[in-house]
């Protein structure tokens, strides 16, 4: 596995070149984002408190790093044959927007419960959609399962070393931004995000913490971590929708994980709310839950690390307006969320 990271760090290197200037007029790739201070955040935990801006990506998460960059290492066979993805949202819309822009066909299976609005901004960035009951390991293992069938390549949304390694530029820009790090607050689901930031950033800030972010309603990769082995961890309904889901079997993101990942937190769905409201009321920021779940949980640690500084990954602002309304809403009136 060390051999593995070594490998991921210089495709990241490779990775951030590939992506970043794409298209008919080459300036539709993948955008460097920008790292700014909560100023009143820092004030509250005596950390200087970082925000990665990863919800002003294109199609609004880190997602589109790994889809184009798996979009662009495919052969000219493989493109010309299309791709298929499955995704709870974020995935499918980056790899619709990757696969526009490298002129490919893709098909996204979805779970039925998928946020309509990211059903909508997948159709119309021209793929395909399929709805697929049950968990997105269900969508996953179909759409792999109809890949096979029709020869076409599957784009993973995180069991991917080109998808990895995509994500991975996010810690290559961190490091350039701010090259005294002490830690940075990662969102995990199937761990992609995580790996490969973790990865690079452990390759040239040894000593940084790289902290895991869940919340406890789906926390299935912590779950699996603490165990030692992947299982079929229980989970029950969260504002971090983009996040949830279980762990697929073989991910090589699992030993990645095992390797990078320093600290856990867990954040409860009142944490995450406060944090989304606390984010729009000082930033302006419209963010989606996995994105809260890093806010929450380093609102809560951050002060481990006074007078240091620390980043936090704004993954993505795909939320429907109505959800975040309520959260909102229900932050103003007292309510927890829970």
């Amino acid at each position: 596995m060390d051999n593995v990271r070594k490998n991921l760090v210089k495709e990241i290197t490779a990775a951030n070149r590939r992506i970043k200037s794409v298209g008919e007029n080459g300036n539709e790739g993948v955008r460097e984002t920008p790292l700014d201070e909560a100023s009143a955040f820092s004030e509250r935990t005596g950390a200087t408190f970082l925000l990665k801006g990863e919800h002003l990506q294109r199609t609004g998460s880190f997602k589109m790093r790994g889809a184009m960059n798996k979009v662009l290492t495919l052969s000219d066979k493989d493109r010309e044959k299309g791709i298929i993805t499955a995704s709870s949202g974020n995935h499918g819309m980056a790899t619709s927007q990757a696969a526009r822009v490298g002129g490919v066909n893709a098909t996204i299976y979805l779970p039925q419960n998928v946020s309509p609005l990211k059903l909508k901004n997948i159709e119309r960035l021209g793929a395909k959609t399929v709805l697929v009951p049950g968990t997105s390991v269900d969508g996953e293992n179909a759409a792999r399962k109809a890949a096979e069938q029709q020869g076409l390549s599957y784009v993973s949304p995180y069991a991917d070393l080109d998808v990895i390694a995509g994500q991975g530029t996010i810690g290559l820009e961190l490091l350039a931004q701010c090259p005294d790090l002490a830690a940075v607050y990662i969102c995990v689901g199937g761990g992609g995000l995580i790996s490969g930031v973790g990865s690079y950033l452990k390759a040239h800030l040894p000593d940084i913490d790289i902290i895991g972010c869940w919340p406890e309603n789906a926390a299935a990769m912590h779950l699996c971590l603490e165990k030692g082995v992947i299982y079929d961890a229980p989970e029950t309904d969260t504002l971090s929708d983009g996040s949830a889901g279980g762990v697929e079997q073989g991910t090589v993101t699992f030993p990645l994980c095992q390797q990078v990942i320093d600290r856990h937190v867990l954040v409860s769905e009142a944490e995450i709310a406060r944090a989304m409201q606390e984010i729009a009321a000082h930033e302006r920021f419209i963010i989606e839950g996995a994105a809260g779940v890093a806010v929450a949980a380093a609102l809560k640690t951050a002060s481990d690390y006074k007078d240091r500084k620390i980043a936090v990954v704004i993954c993505g602002r795909n939320i429907t307006l109505e959800t975040f309304m309520s959260v909102i809403n229900q932050q103003a009136s007292g309510g927890t969320n829970a």
